[in-house]
């Protein structure tokens, strides 16, 4: 049974029409968007769905059924701290052009994730610390960004992941070779309406950094920075200088099988950092 897809934000009317452009910026520039895992217990991999086969962990081990909470682990980066202790990044590959109806598409893909388990799992060769990252270079998807207003509207878009999940043992074991154990595991989160906000010239972004793109703490890749568009921003949010809607009074989360992940925008352009 697939776990209720949560949103911890007020009701969004994102296919009911959108808006026709006037004046305003036409173009969504490509550039990424970075988020903050909570640490709540609400992002874990269940896997009753599916499960780690016997042996794995030791020749005694059972196959592991149990559901495993995660929290964020900022990512590296060069110059570090460039991300503002995000833990992760989706690229948008190209510009979208929003047409008469104020519709836009482009391609987007996971560029980074790290998050480490909240607790060690324990099991019958011992208790292990699980960490999870992008294994290799991720799918791409197609996103639709919806137009409802001047400042923004919504967007939609599956979300393919690759992830890699590494078991290191609490307790380190007498033969090395054996320290580190991995699994690759294969998702897609569903397309679910998220909203957006248009970003103007007067408010700050991210500029392009090397971050960590496999987990091994060493920033390997170059990525570009924030654009002209807020993933998880109301519209208009920005407008109230008292109010920044990426405080962690709620959150969004991604479902799948046995997978969640819920995210904190991780920062609100133009105004000081709340998150």
């Amino acid at each position: 049974m697939r776990h209720r897809t949560i949103v911890a934000m007020l009701g969004l009317s994102v296919l009911l029409g959108v808006l026709p452009l006037s004046a305003a910026e036409t173009v969504i520039r490509r550039g990424i968007d970075v988020f903050t895992t909570a640490g709540n217990g609400k992002t874990y991999f269940d896997f009753s769905y599916d499960p780690i086969p016997a042996g794995f962990f030791c020749k005694s081990s059972k196959a592991f059924t149990g559901k495993v909470p995660f929290k964020g682990l900022p990512l590296t980066t060069d110059p570090p701290g460039q991300l503002l202790g995000a833990d992760t990044v989706v690229e948008r590959l190209t510009d979208a052009t929003f047409d008469d109806r104020g519709i836009a598409t482009t391609r987007l893909r996971f560029r980074a994730l790290s998050m480490v388990s909240i607790a060690p799992i324990k099991t019958a060769c011992g208790a292990f610390h699980v960490y999870v990252s992008l294994a290799g270079q991720q799918r791409v998807t197609t996103m639709s960004i919806f137009r409802t207003q001047e400042g923004g509207g919504s967007f939609v878009a599956p979300i393919a992941v690759d992830a890699r999940i590494t078991f290191i043992p609490v307790k380190p074991p007498r033969d090395k070779s054996a320290r580190r154990l991995e699994l690759i595991h294969r998702f897609t989160f569903p397309a679910m309406p998220i909203p957006w906000s248009l970003v103007t010239g007067l408010q700050k972004g991210l500029a392009s950094v090397v971050i960590d793109t496999d987990g091994d703490l060493i920033p390997d890749t170059q990525i570009p920075g924030t654009s002209n568009f807020a993933a998880g921003q109301f519209p208009d949010s920005f407008m109230n200088k008292e109010y920044c809607s990426c405080c962690p009074t709620g959150y969004t989360c991604h479902d799948a099988n046995g997978e969640q992940h819920c995210v904190n925008v991780t920062m609100c352009p133009g105004t000081q950092n709340c998150c």
